[in-house]
């Protein structure tokens, strides 16, 4: 891996940008990006210059695709006679099955790597990129092909796990989607409800609705693409909030349970043995 293409230089891709120079990458970084982005990541050090996605296409030896999912859905229609042929193209995508899918469709003539590193910050753009987002965080891969690129992905302090486009999309329906709708739904409920309960508000209300403040924009290709899953973990959780009332104290325990896991890792790491 001698050059990288970042098409997309915001938070994700400016962060690994930086990422790539802290873990020492030597080659040139690219960005696509829009003019005011571009200005940003050069000043930051995240890319060295900005070009054109056929430059970028022509030169690069992985390509890394961190725009919203509408975003990299339309970049990979475009690819194929820009690319050469051992180029790699890898995404950042926060739903894959409609992303490998289109790849599949779309390059004939290098290969694609479905990623999502499960990372971010409150705040969007360049201006919030940090070179060590990803240390410490899951970073998914749909496949397990040999390529350097992994390598970097180690030297980032990432935690690799391979899982299919299905299984991915499946398991981050309950650990990232229906999250951020629960925290939205329980924001708009208290503001159409019971707007005045600000006044007497403390942490908890502030940790549960901290999701709610997202941005419909940046959700609405996760949603879309994804709708299937999502459904299913909705319907549970309705269902689990009205079986609520016959098992307060059982579900009490089972909830505390599990929170105190999630915050302690305490279970089996996934690895590439557990796909599909």
């Amino acid at each position: 891996m001698k050059s990288a293409g970042i098409i997309g230089v915001g938070l994700i891709g400016g962060s690994f940008g930086l990422a790539l120079r802290k873990a020492g990458f030597e080659g040139p970084i690219l960005g696509v990006s829009s003019a005011r982005s571009i200005g940003e990541a050069v000043e930051r050090g995240a890319i060295d210059r900005g070009v054109s996605l056929e430059e970028a296409g022509g030169v690069c030896d992985v390509l890394f695709l961190a725009q919203p999912i509408s975003g990299i859905l339309e970049t990979l229609r475009k690819l194929d006679p820009l690319v050469k042929t051992d180029t790699l193209v890898t995404d950042a995508g926060s739903t894959k099955q409609a992303i490998v899918k289109e790849a599949e469709r779309s390059l004939r003539r290098c290969a694609f790597l479905g990623g999502h590193p499960m990372a971010g910050k409150a705040e969007r753009g360049v201006a919030a990129a940090d070179a060590d987002l990803f240390r410490g965080r899951p970073w998914v891969l749909t496949s397990d092909i040999d390529h350097p690129f992994r390598k970097w992905v180690a030297a980032f302090g990432a935690c690799e796990i391979v899982l299919d486009a299905a299984r991915h999309d499946r398991l981050v329906a309950w650990s990232s989607h229906l999250p951020q709708l629960a925290s939205t739904a329980l924001a708009s409920l208290v503001g159409d409800r019971a707007p005045e309960a600000v006044a007497v508000a403390g942490p908890g209300l502030l940790d549960a609705t901290r999701l709610a403040m997202s941005s419909f924009d940046l959700w609405r290709d996760i949603l879309e693409t994804n709708g299937r899953e999502i459904s299913v973990a909705l319907d549970a959780y309705i269902e689990k909030l009205t079986a609520l009332r016959s098992d307060l104290e059982g579900e009490f325990r089972k909830g505390g349970e599990f929170a105190r896991s999630l915050r302690s890792r305490n279970w089996p790491p996934m690895n590439a043995d557990k796909r599909g």
